[in-house]
């Protein structure tokens, strides 16, 4: 890594680990922070954990695991085009989605409403929680002991009260710093993701249609460029080729525009980007067409009458499983019980957010089912 820009994440500049290690033989600290989350029980499962459409409505619908996997190769590709630590960007990317619950933005809502009274519940919050004590892989400490940075990338937002019983991580939201610019990368990546696969799925499904797509002006452009170079391009390949049109076009913009902010900023060290504003981001043009491409999918697609009927439904068994656990614990497996000793409400958000989709349909059919199907 001797390439790396003086701004960078490096191990030189790294904080390094809560509980101390061996350095690695064969790899670096960062590729050690991946692969940790790779082989975590929380990586697997997001596998059956939805990203617009639960996971039952279609094998060929994006999952939480199909979606960091594609915020891990364009956090890659980013970070290694400005010269930072692209080990460490790949982590953060992987690792961003652990704490997500099933069935999505909704389960989500749903579960932050049940613990409304008990602390909330938040997504980022989770993956650290996951990462820093739910996995039980190791004799010699709970959960991964990733490296300081990738911890710090993984909380991308924070309330002040939840920061303040972060201790060093938090203070980043007190004081208003900036996290690194490979934290940064994954931020955007994350958004470039969702934003044209949600499209793909999305015209998949049928819930939306090419000529509603031609409306938004970031499609329709791209859309028309591939028409232009194969004038016979129609259905899933006219698709495809406006989406990686799309997605080059937004990496690139986002490249140059960070580029000149480093030098606008004076960036020089990773000081600098911790005292800084925002370093990587879009061009005012992209930024606004991004937003108008993400109302048009809350309005079109996220609030479609076929998604708020499942994410109803989605609601409300993630209120009833959390009800049925908090009014009985011993309904809980054992594991799960004992940690509600400590704290009841913690354990059973615990339990239900590390639930696939498929699962917490099952859980719910067990307790409230009168028969089995």
């Amino acid at each position: 890594m001797a390439d790396l820009a003086s701004f960078a994440v490096s191990e030189a500049n790294s904080r390094g680990r809560a509980i101390s290690e061996p350095k690695p033989a064969a790899r670096s600290e960062f590729q050690r922070d991946r692969d940790r989350v790779i082989h975590s029980t929380a990586f697997r499962r997001l596998e059956y954990k939805t990203q617009v459409f639960v996971n039952h409505e279609g094998d060929l619908f994006r999952t939480r695991l199909t979606h960091s996997i594609e915020v891990g190769q364009i956090s890659r590709t980013i970070a290694h085009a400005l010269r930072v630590n692209d080990d460490l960007a790949e982590a953060i990317a992987l690792a961003h989605d652990l704490g997500h619950t099933p069935f999505g933005h909704a389960g989500q809502d749903a579960l932050n409403e049940c613990m409304r009274e008990y602390g909330g519940f938040e997504h980022n919050l989770q993956s650290l929680r996951i990462v820093d004590r739910l996995e039980e892989r190791y004799g010699a400490f709970d959960g991964l002991n990733l490296t300081y940075e990738t911890r710090e990338g993984i909380l991308k937002h924070c309330s002040l009260k939840n920061a303040r019983e972060l201790g060093d991580l938090g203070l980043r939201f007190i004081d208003k710093r900036q996290p690194s610019i490979e934290a940064q990368i994954c931020n955007l990546a994350d958004e470039i993701a969702y934003n044209n696969h949600d499209i793909d799925d999305g015209l998949r499904s049928g819930l939306l249609a090419l000529e509603q797509m031609r409306e938004v002006a970031l499609f329709d452009h791209h859309a028309e460029a591939a028409i232009n170079q194969f004038p016979a391009l129609s259905g899933r390949r006219l698709i495809h080729e406006t989406i990686r049109r799309m997605i080059n076009a937004q990496v690139t913009d986002l490249l140059a525009e960070t580029n000149r902010r480093i030098a606008a900023m004076g960036i020089r060290s990773l000081d600098d980007v911790h005292e800084a504003s925002q370093v990587v981001g879009f061009s005012a043009a992209m930024h606004e067409d991004n937003q108008r491409l993400k109302k048009f999918l809350r309005n079109q697609l996220y609030c479609h009458y076929q998604v708020l009927r499942m994410t109803t439904k989605a609601r409300r068994i993630i209120a009833d499983l959390f009800c049925a656990f908090l009014a009985d614990p011993r309904l809980l497996p054992p594991q799960y019980q004992r940690m509600a000793e400590s704290d009841k409400p913690r354990a059973i958000a615990d339990y239900v957010s590390g639930m696939t989709d498929r699962y917490a349909m099952k859980e719910h059919r067990r307790l409230f089912a009168v028969a089995e199907a």
